[in-house]
């Protein structure tokens, strides 16, 4: 009988949900070529090392293979060894771009003879982030032609998919909140496997069904307790990272910023210098932590950092490398965290454009108009799960805030049965106050008309006419929103920090 731990795997080779990424086949076919060097570079977290050992026990070189780690100090010595060893087999270079400049140049050195001898004896493969390809091509220029680089990007959706089909034919369950698993995971086959996982555990699916189980978790319920859980781990590396060497409430936040735009950015990296280039309102804070070394030597000194970003003084670019990290920061309150760390404000551009608030009954129209901003790729907060599971859970830490603040505004589905609920009249209490900041956008269903006391007239809003077609009457409404929007991103395109 299968085990949770077995199926879901949080880390090592998956056993029963292992899928074959895009670049497969092309990293098959250099990895079987004799002599030949081979880098994988990508974003952590998205299966390249996995892939590799994946392949080389296809092959049967599994039992040879000989795996080092450019972040094991210990490993060195053998690496910086490996021209002087003579017929090595298989060896895989984890982490090569933590590696001493030293020993890339070795390595380099080492790669151009084994392909230019076209040895049939040993092979090569690295495996890193950050342009791992280009680095080592900038060790020794006439590489070029000799070793095969297979850029890793964040996997299609459709793979993550056909990673959590497997497990749920394996432990033959059906993931309720699937969809949006895949959508959290963002592409990391690493996330996908541990969202699955924490939803089992909610389920109470601990090992393989004897009949086909359909799991009724909430993806909100499941993230907070993945982010509860690496809280624990991460808040006190995000906030070590965000201060600085020293906490300056006089200052600009310059290791702040970095961290949100890493967040907040679709990859995992970013180069800091043409990040700069993009936002000169920041060249004299950030430019100056990085042009002095600053920022280098504040994750260099800190080895608690190192686990989770790296940093190239030379390239300037920042990434990080455990997914966790990634997830953790995208799905951090930045106004609270900025709150906890130390600095008294900074104002950002909102983690969601719109926030739905809508009574049960209106749940279709809520769904309606979700899709139709979403389809204009708006962010959008709409909870189409329990909504009483998320009261039941930390309404706090991930409810409130989104009314309070994390959404540029809200929109509140003013149908008859809105004034009667309790979650809507808990959600009307975090955001009343924002009505002052003409972030509220009441819509008035025509079949609910507002009364006389009602002091959303006040307020511009629209009103939706029942007796039309939806998808039409959701057409016209969602066009207003999308100019409004637009019309606000353009006047707030500055992130602006005080402390």
């Amino acid at each position: 009988m299968k085990k949770l731990e077995e199926v879901f795997k949080r880390s090592g080779v998956p056993t029963y949900t292992f899928v074959e990424p895009v670049e497969y086949r092309s990293l098959l076919v250099s990895i079987r070529t004799p002599g030949r060097g081979t880098i994988v570079e990508g974003p952590s977290g998205i299966g390249k090392t996995t892939c590799v050992l994946q392949i080389i026990n296809s092959l049967d070189g599994g039992d040879s293979i000989l795996k080092l780690s450019g972040r094991n100090p210990d490993d060195y010595d053998l690496i910086a060894a490996l021209p002087e060893m003579g017929d090595v087999g298989i060896v895989l270079i984890d982490d090569f771009h933590r590696l001493p400049d030293s020993i890339k140049f070795g390595i380099a050195d080492f790669i151009k003879l084994l392909a230019d001898t076209e040895n049939a004896k040993s092979k090569v493969i690295i495996v890193g982030i950050n342009k791992a390809g280009q680095s080592l091509i900038s060790y020794a220029i006439d590489l070029t032609g000799r070793i095969d680089t297979i850029p890793f990007e964040s996997n299609p959706e459709g793979k993550v998919e056909e990673l959590i089909e497997k497990g749920q034919i394996a432990l033959n369950i059906s993931i309720n909140i699937k969809t949006e698993i895949i959508r959290e995971s963002q592409g990391s086959f690493h996330l996908a496997q541990m969202l699955c996982h924490e939803t089992c555990v909610d389920a109470g699916i601990l090992e393989e069904s004897q009949e086909r189980q359909i799991l009724t978790s909430s993806i909100e319920v499941i993230r907070e307790r993945v982010l509860s859980d690496l809280a624990k781990t991460f808040f006190e590396k995000a906030k070590l990272f965000a201060t600085g060497p020293r906490l300056r409430r006089e200052g600009r936040a310059p290791y702040f910023f970095l961290l949100h735009w890493l967040a907040s950015g679709k990859e995992w990296s970013l180069n800091v210098r043409e990040t700069v280039r993009q936002k000169p309102e920041h060249r004299g804070s950030v430019g100056q932590i990085v042009d002095k070394g600053f920022l280098s030597d504040h994750i260099s000194k800190n080895t608690s950092l190192q686990d989770v970003i790296h940093y190239d003084p030379d390239t300037t670019e920042l990434s990080v490398e455990d997914p966790k990290f990634v997830f953790y920061l995208r799905n951090l309150l930045w106004t609270k965290f900025c709150e906890k760390i130390g600095y008294k404000s900074v104002e950002f551009d909102s983690r969601y454009d719109y926030a739905l608030s809508f009574a049960g009954a209106d749940r279709e129209i809520a769904g309606l108009l979700f899709e139709y901003l979403s389809a204009r790729e708006l962010s959008v907060f709409y909870d189409k799960n329990e909504q009483h599971r998320i009261l039941a859970e930390n309404v706090e830490d991930y409810l409130a805030p989104i009314y309070k603040s994390e959404a540029s505004f809200v929109i509140i589905l003013l149908g008859r049965e809105y004034p009667k609920r309790i979650w809507t009249k808990f959600e009307s209490d975090q955001f009343k106050e924002r009505f002052g900041e003409n972030a509220v956008i009441p819509i008035w269903f025509s079949d609910a008309p507002p009364g006389m006391f009602d002091g959303t007239t006040k307020f511009g809003g629209i009103t939706l006419d029942v007796s039309l077609l939806k998808n039409h009457e959701i057409e016209r409404i969602g066009d207003v929103l999308c100019r409004k929007i637009v019309e606000y991103k353009e006047s707030n395109k500055t992130l602006v920090a005080t402390a």
